[in-house]
């Protein structure tokens, strides 16, 4: 496998899986071997075990880091901060991604970005949807389940503070959906859940007076 077939092959995708290049005929442990090569040569960006990135200017178009934290880790979603501030609900800009998932908990760090993972119950793996982003679909929770998941990581081992909150700077909350925020409460049977989740509606209220 030369580099010049490889780009025939993975232009149009340059974000891969290593069992990908199963297209090719040359064995699993050449293939290990070439792909050591390249990201020695930073041809390649390997961005976890299995995964690599074609780097610029080899490859064809731009993935964004959260279409890299989608794929590289499933099943994933993004949410907490990334996801506030991608709504507006947030004003400070994340530049580096922040997921929920169901597998464990891990940070990890690739082609200049964070890559941050929170892991949540399999039970509480919703309120997310494909939208369009930078010319491509991501994952995403929606504002309230983004504030929801933040809460439900927030009171692991913690108590609820309305400082914390206030802390969160929260905006542009007018078309935030206190009715779907309930809904996600009613998932969990933790009190403390439930009385945080409350004062948290009581906030949004007060902040749209």
């Amino acid at each position: 496998m030369k580099w010049s077939e490889f780009l025939y092959q993975f232009a149009d995708q340059p974000l891969f899986h290593s069992s990908m290049l199963q297209v090719f005929r040359e064995s699993q442990a050449y293939l290990r071997v070439q792909l050591s090569r390249w990201v020695d040569a930073k041809k390649l960006i390997q961005i976890r075990r299995g995964w690599y990135l074609i780097a610029e200017p080899y490859r064809s178009r731009a993935i964004p880091p959260a279409v890299i934290a989608n794929r590289v880790v499933a099943p994933s979603y993004l949410s907490l901060e990334w996801a506030l501030s991608f709504h507006g609900i947030i004003p400070e800009e994340t530049p580096n991604t922040t997921s929920v998932t169901t597998a464990r908990a891990e940070d990890f760090q690739a082609a200049g970005r964070l890559f941050i993972y929170r892991h949540i119950k399999p039970s509480y793996f919703k309120g997310y949807s494909r939208v369009k982003h930078d010319d491509h679909e991501i994952l995403i929770a929606s504002s309230e389940k983004a504030l929801w998941d933040k809460l439900y990581l927030y009171l692991r081992g913690r108590c609820f503070s309305i400082r914390w909150l206030e802390g969160l700077r929260l905006q542009n909350l007018e078309e935030f959906k206190l009715s779907q925020w309930k809904e996600y409460t009613m998932m969990s049977p933790l009190a403390s859940l439930h009385r945080a989740s409350k004062q948290v509606a009581d906030y949004i209220q007060e902040i749209r007076r």
